[in-house]
């Protein structure tokens, strides 16, 4: 008996193992309040990067550079970093890109990854550290069913009724990696949406972040 369960022990803990929560979030401070985001496992490139950027230290300090309201808040430029107001801003990043992990959808609260436009990157490969955050607007049948013949899709019942409640923008779906969601402090990214922006759609009074990680 004393051998079988020495036998039994390493597989026991090798289930254990298996079985333990690899969730992982991430809290992303403002003025305006802490959003709490969940990084998602099944986009692993970009959560393995988020994080070693976040215990970096990397986004500490940088800006929400453009804020469109009814759409999403974008930050991760290093260039923002004590920026002056008429800086251009939003081609800055660690050097690198990411290459894509599409399967995400755009509802509000989805943290995804920016990038460039298809034109010079038709790979659709990810910044290696700008993300935004996705407002949108609510949706409806007729324009889900668009967005299905139009990108090759087809939404469940589930997430059909996300995007007619919370709403989202289906218009970036399979074409920016979503690598994450607010799962709490979603009225944070509305007061964020909601500040005055200059000409090129940077908020007027900079709005700073710290982002931590939570294992």
């Amino acid at each position: 008996m004393k051998k079988l369960v020495l036998a039994i022990l390493p597989l026991l803990l090798l289930l254990g193992a298996c079985n333990q929560d690899t969730t992982t979030y991430a809290e992303i401070e403002t003025e305006f309040g802490t959003m709490k985001v969940r990084l998602f496992d099944t986009t692993p490139q970009h959560k393995e990067n988020f994080i070693k950027l976040a215990e970096e230290g990397f986004y500490d300090d940088l800006l929400f550079h453009r804020v469109i309201k009814g759409f999403m808040i974008q930050g991760g430029d290093p260039e923002s970093k004590d920026a002056p107001a008429n800086k251009p801003l939003g081609n800055g990043g660690p050097g690198y890109r990411i290459d894509p992990e599409f399967g995400g959808i755009h509802v509000k609260g989805a943290l995804a990854a920016a990038r460039q436009s298809d034109q010079v990157n038709p790979q659709r490969q990810s910044s290696g550290s700008q993300f935004y955050i996705v407002q949108g607007q609510v949706q409806n049948d007729v324009m889900l069913d668009n967005f299905e013949r139009q990108k090759g899709v087809r939404y469940s019942p589930a997430q059909r009724e996300l995007y007619k409640t919370i709403g989202g923008t289906p218009n970036l779906d399979n074409e920016y990696t979503v690598f994450g969601e607010v799962v709490e402090g979603l009225e944070v990214l509305d007061k964020i949406a909601a500040v005055d922006t200059a000409p090129g759609n940077r908020p007027t009074n900079d709005v700073k972040m710290k982002v931590r990680i939570i294992k």
